[in-house]
């Protein structure tokens, strides 16, 4: 991104100087204890720009939990976990989306806005759960489970979704799964997600040897060392971690869930057993809790960053389309899973 900032420095005022400071102060105040003084001066002029360019260029951009400090609270404007971002995206006005996540969570917001400008600031910015199964894959276990329904974790390419019945995230895998009329689902591709949520349902659920290359490392000796070195800490975990993991730690969630549960609990000390810059963005909302690290970070999600963004949104790209054809189709599953959660809300009340 060198020769790209030296660009972008001849288009836009780059420098840190006092007008940029007391433009961005509130923001610093928010994430200073995460981010240092001397790289602040970096990345406050990035943030003016881009929150001003946002605005002419009506866009409007959204975050993962698992971007940095600085995105996440410097230029987003929703934040949250794929069903979060999901349900913004069916309801932004902007005619411009910059998705600051993974592919699939752009092609996601794209089925759900055909008619707006998706960009996501860098294209290789992908999934290992997503590139673990194709439709052919799929539709083979359709073939060895005739009339068995297909759940699918949002963590998967448009393509994946078009051939299936009904999308999940990690926040709501289990209502789903209760949801269907089946004995048995397939669930996939996260072998992880599907066997935490078999714990939880009699139902017989069938999985694909998918992992998350963030999650899957963890081990119980990993949970155990955390015990020994922090023997005063609650430790969180999502549950894309094996089994093993999630059946040593205090809570398993989703991020959103690990979010309202730290909130909610406000443990002294916390181990958030997940990608790095979560327990940065929470730390950052929730004073008085310590945050210690446990984490992996994501090498996708990290090629997200500042002078992308600002990139993305002088030069337009980079651009995600969808097959109209596989869209419509994919836009089924995801709108079946949206729509799940407001029939069971309707239910309640």
């Amino acid at each position: 991104m060198d020769e790209a900032r030296a660009i972008l420095s001849k288009e836009y005022d780059l420098k840190f100087t006092k007008a940029v400071e007391k433009e961005t102060a509130d923001i610093y105040e928010h994430v200073k204890d995460r981010i240092p003084e001397i790289e602040w001066q970096f990345y406050a002029p990035l943030i003016r720009e881009i929150n001003r360019l946002k605005r002419e260029k009506d866009a409007v951009i959204l975050a993962h939990n698992y971007q940095t400090p600085q995105i996440f609270h410097g230029v987003a404007d929703f934040v949250g976990d794929s069903l979060q971002l999901a349900i913004e995206a069916t309801k932004v006005q902007q005619q411009t989306i910059i998705q600051c996540g993974v592919h699939f969570m752009a092609e996601t917001s794209k089925l759900l806005n055909p008619e707006k400008t998706v960009l996501i600031p860098d294209s290789r910015a992908g999934c290992s759960l997503a590139s673990s199964i194709t439709p052919e894959d799929v539709m083979a276990m359709r073939a060895q489970y005739p009339g068995v329904p297909v759940v699918t974790y949002v963590n998967t390419s448009a393509a994946v979704k078009a051939v299936t019945d009904i999308c999940c995230t990690s926040s709501n895998a289990l209502d789903i799964v209760e949801g269907l009329d089946s004995d048995t689902v397939m669930m996939i591709p996260d072998q992880y997600l599907a066997q935490n949520t078999a714990k939880k349902t009699k139902k017989k659920i069938i999985t694909w040897a998918g992992a998350c290359e963030v999650h899957e490392t963890f081990t119980a000796k990993d949970i155990e060392e955390l015990r020994q070195a922090y023997p005063t800490a609650k430790i969180i975990a999502h549950p894309e971690c094996p089994t093993e993991v999630i059946d040593a730690c205090d809570f398993s969630g989703s991020t959103s869930g690990m979010i309202n549960w730290v909130k909610t609990e406000r443990p002294a000390n916390v181990v958030m057993v997940t990608e790095c810059s979560m327990s940065d963005n929470v730390a950052a909302e929730t004073p008085g809790v310590q945050f210690l690290k446990g984490c992996n970070i994501c090498p996708h999600m990290k090629r997200i960053n500042l002078e992308n963004v600002l990139w993305s949104l002088h030069t337009g790209t980079e651009e995600v389309t969808v097959d109209p054809e596989i869209a419509e189709k994919a836009r089924g599953a995801v709108e079946r899973m949206i729509n799940f959660g407001k029939d069971k809300q309707a239910t309640k009340k």
